[in-house]
């Protein structure tokens, strides 16, 4: 079985951008040149490509406003509302809640009332010309699902329903171009978590090594069953359709060419879409390569002790990758609140995202953890495991506290640590990982993530996060050594193919 994997790992071991060592710029971030094996592409495939590099650009002129301003709720609600003052208002006015809390409005203020805007009114110009541009491309192909999916999604831009084009998304089949564009990630709405960013992805799929990765889809309901909480917390309602590919990226649109590059991305977030056929994961596998090979590979050696950091490997920052996404779609999705139907993002609100990114980290290792019982995977290479997650959670912790992964990472940092899944040695100065008790501790904080997201449990999850995710001295004094590591990586991408 694990000739499966390795063809695809041996495939991101391979030279994926310019990586020539340089100068860290002042803002942390190394420039590189992407580079995409784009030759295999029909003249056909080729023009439907530059048409979505165009489309993903609109994207960035939306994203520019929804993301303008300083204060918490962006361009998203008024200027200077608080979450304490929504609070009131919705208090007050219970009516407004569905569409104020609505993921694809904005909140203006006409008086002393708040109303909403939707999205196809408030960017109708880029959304137009961007829904003009699938039009055309979906003119252009003769792949029927592709067709349908990019017809249909222009017609969600301008009707602000997006729910049958993302199941026109998830069916997407037989050809090697993947985009997902659209409103999706909720992260920059600060006050409550809940208004769509627009981003785009376009990608080219390696339909081979995407197969190979099949293997693991067929184990989520048993992923589900394994998940270390009572039955009352596991979610079997979610569709097992949830497709896997691995895609170089080609061109980024908004959300997703700020902050964080993004290394994958499980998606659709609606829940009746995931209930219904899951969620489709996407590896992109020519950013992660140049993450590795500019980032993690070098903190190894100033994470862990001399004998350990050899353990960091591509191999597993692959595999935790594609386990992360694979977590997300497990575990609490729909659920009930005192007997009011519900949702976790619902209830948890400006907490929600930071919380499933965590839960998706822990239950990533948890589940590689679980594959190697499986003889999936070698029990001899936990070690790996564990070095490569460590490594990570440091590579996560420099984003910064206000960056839902670097939050959640300092959040595994601080339960980890103090459950003993690693100690300090004085004497290198580095950390030293102790399998046993980070198996242990990664098992009972999975447990204590899931089961604060089944309860839809808010103020309880901010006061998980508010004891543990916290970077002590020592970490602190390790972060300090990596000025000459970029915190992460701007890949250039060419204008077209």
């Amino acid at each position: 079985m694990r000739r499966i994997v390795v063809p695809l790992l041996a495939a991101l071991c391979l030279p994926t951008a310019a990586l020539a060592a340089a100068p860290v710029p002042a803002d942390g971030l190394a420039r590189i040149q992407m580079q995409v094996d784009s030759g295999f592409l029909t003249p056909e495939e080729r023009q439907v490509v530059n048409l979505l590099i165009k489309a993903a650009d609109q994207m960035s002129v939306i994203y520019a406003k929804q993301a303008k301003g300083d204060g918490p709720g962006h361009g998203f609600y008024p200027d200077g509302l608080t979450k304490a003052q929504l609070d009131a208002y919705l208090a007050a006015h219970p009516d407004q809640k569905a569409a104020i809390t609505d993921g694809y409005t904005v909140v203006r203020r006409q008086g002393e009332r708040l109303v909403t805007v939707p999205y196809n009114v408030e960017y109708k110009a880029e959304l137009e010309t961007a829904a003009k541009l699938l039009e055309q491309a979906a003119a252009i192909t003769t792949n029927a699902s592709l067709k349908k999916f990019l017809t249909l999604r222009a017609k969600s831009f301008r009707t602000n329903d997006y729910f049958e084009s993302e199941m026109a998304w998830m069916d997407l089949e037989g050809t090697p171009i993947e985009v997902a564009i659209g409103p999706y990630e909720t992260y920059t709405d600060e006050i409550y978590g809940a208004k769509t960013a627009f981003e785009a992805f376009v990608t080219l799929k390696d339909p081979t090594e995407s197969k190979a990765l099949d293997k693991y889809k067929g184990y989520l309901r048993a992923m589900e069953e394994n998940l270390p909480v009572p039955d009352s917390y596991k979610n079997f309602q979610r569709g097992g359709a949830s497709p896997i590919a691995v895609a170089e990226q080609v061109r980024g649109g908004g959300d997703n060419t700020v902050g964080p590059q993004t290394i994958a991305f499980n998606l659709p977030n609606d829940e009746r879409v995931r209930e219904a056929k899951g969620a489709k994961k996407v590896i992109l596998s020519n950013v992660l390569g140049a993450k590795y090979d500019r980032i993690l590979k070098p903190m190894g050696d100033r994470v862990l002790v001399a004998e350990q950091a050899p353990l960091v490997s591509k191999k597993y920052m692959t595999l935790e990758t594609l386990f992360h996404e694979l977590s997300h779609s497990l575990g609490p999705g729909s659920i009930k609140v005192n007997g009011r139907a519900t949702t976790v993002s619902a209830e948890l609100k400006d907490i929600g995202g930071t919380a499933e990114e965590a839960k998706a980290d822990v239950m990533g290792a948890y589940n590689i953890i679980f594959m190697m019982e499986k003889g999936e995977l070698p029990k001899a290479e936990r070690s790996q495991l564990f070095a490569s997650y460590l490594a990570g959670i440091f590579r996560a912790a420099r984003f910064g506290a206000d960056e839902a992964h670097g939050r959640g990472a300092a959040l595994q940092y601080g339960y980890l640590r103090e459950k003993g899944g690693f100690t300090w040695d004085e004497g290198q100065k580095r950390f030293r990982v102790n399998d046993d008790a980070m198996q242990a501790g990664i098992t009972s904080l999975l447990a204590e993530i899931v089961k604060l997201q089944g309860d839809g449990d808010y103020a309880g999850m901010n006061a998980f996060f508010d004891r543990y995710a916290k970077l002590d001295p020592q970490a602190e004094q390790v972060i300090a050594t990596l000025k000459d590591v970029p915190v992460d990586i701007t890949p250039i991408y060419p204008e077209k193919l």
